[in-house]
């Protein structure tokens, strides 16, 4: 018999993985599904993007692999955009690091930061992979409850003295996922002076930078720690330019973190193909008019299934940012949002994630991603009212 490390048994639960296994047993009892529980943008790269990774095909010099040195256009790219965005000062060489979509980020970096026994504080709910890569580097979990009476932000004054002294790393992701939550600049400090008082890397995981609709740019982490004294944040062109499937990213900020996860990163893959690049290249120096209307679309979309849901009489709050809802379940369901999301795709193909997939402070809300059109995000509510109805 073949033994196993113990480290896959914090694995063996994932959101994403258990809702799968229900939407296809819904799919093999004829149930047409309409998939709202994966946060995977259904909007098509833009046509300049794509273009620049066909042509890169037929340069049979991106055939081969790619190390460091081979990023560095790509890398002068992520810096360029950053200084042009928040105007700090990036140098390409040492405070950038491709990465294969922000999730490589999150999931590698505590492998070069938590010796085992080591605490990492992690936002709770919070994505998945942020858990996952802890778990692998042996690490210690303390979860930072997010309640809606504070706007989803964490309270650091909850943190024991004891796990403090033994955390080495804090997680951030705001915009959040899955609560849609917002956060300030004046907050990202209060961070800052918090992690500086520990000695703990202030890691920032970023990727809905873009996705916001009040017109209000959220803050990058650098622009409280302009210094980059301890700060690294991870952003991926999979939201903002729809490329999820080329899976795109990169790290920047504290040269020594970049350094320590470039190192993990050597070890374990070369990077992606060049064209990949090339066409993240061009989304990095293109305006902002593909990314506006990918913001529009989920703007409408957001409206369309709000008003949709408190036409049934589910009062839901309106998002600022991301592609999501977060909804707190009705009564007869509230502590039990794997019941709900199981028996809701069952009865009527309709898939959302349930909140406690996020972390136990997640138990009693759901999370709908708005990746269909309007039309179908109506059709989705209104098999949803069906449901209710019954329950």
């Amino acid at each position: 018999m073949v033994h196993f490390a113990q480290r896959l048994s914090s694995l063996r639960s994932n959101v994403f993985a258990d809702m799968d296994r229900a939407k296809a047993a819904a799919r093999q009892a004829g149930r047409e599904i309409i998939d709202l529980s994966l946060g995977s943008s259904d909007l098509p790269t833009a046509d300049f993007i794509l273009r620049e990774i066909e042509r890169s095909l037929w340069d049979r010099k991106t055939h081969q692999y790619l190390l460091f040195h081979g990023t560095q256009a790509f890398r002068e790219a992520a810096a360029d955009w950053y200084q042009r965005r928040y105007q700090i000062e990036v140098n390409p060489e040492t405070e950038v690091l491709p990465l294969v979509g922000s999730q490589e980020g999150t999931a590698h970096l505590p492998l070069a930061l938590l010796n085992p026994g080591d605490y990492a504080l992690l936002l709770d709910p919070g994505y998945p992979s942020h858990y996952g890569g802890v778990a692998l580097a042996g690490g210690e979990i303390h979860r930072l409850p997010l309640r809606a009476e504070r706007g989803f932000l964490p309270d650091f004054d909850e943190v024991p003295p004891q796990v403090c002294d033994r955390a080495r790393m804090m997680v951030l992701n705001y915009p959040h996922n899955p609560t849609t939550a917002t956060a300030s600049i004046t907050f990202f400090k209060e961070a800052l002076t918090f992690c500086d008082k520990y000695n703990m890397a202030l890691v920032h995981d970023f990727p809905y930078g873009d996705l916001v609709f009040n017109g209000e740019r959220p803050p990058s982490i650098l622009q409280a720690d302009v210094e980059k004294r301890r700060s690294i944040e991870f952003f991926t062109l999979s939201k903002s330019y729809n490329m999820g499937g080329f899976r795109v990213g990169y790290a920047i900020g504290n040269s020594e973190l970049i350094l320590a996860l470039r190192q993990v990163k050597a070890a374990v893959d070369f990077n992606q193909y060049q064209g990949i690049f090339r066409g993240a290249i061009a989304a990095l120096k293109s305006d902002e008019t593909a990314v506006q209307g990918t913001v529009d679309c989920f703007r409408e979309r957001r409206d369309v299934f709000i008003a949709a849901m408190q036409g049934i009489g589910w009062a839901v709050p309106t998002p600022k940012a991301t592609m999501y809802v977060w909804a707190q379940l009705p009564e007869p369901w509230r502590g039990n949002s794997i019941g709900f999301c199981e028996a809701l795709v069952q009865e009527t193909g309709v898939a959302a994630s349930p909140g406690v997939g996020f972390g136990e402070s997640g138990e009693g809300y759901v999370r709908f991603a708005l990746v269909r059109s309007p039309q179908v995000l109506t059709t989705a509510v209104e098999r949803i009212s069906v449901f209710l109805r019954k329950s």
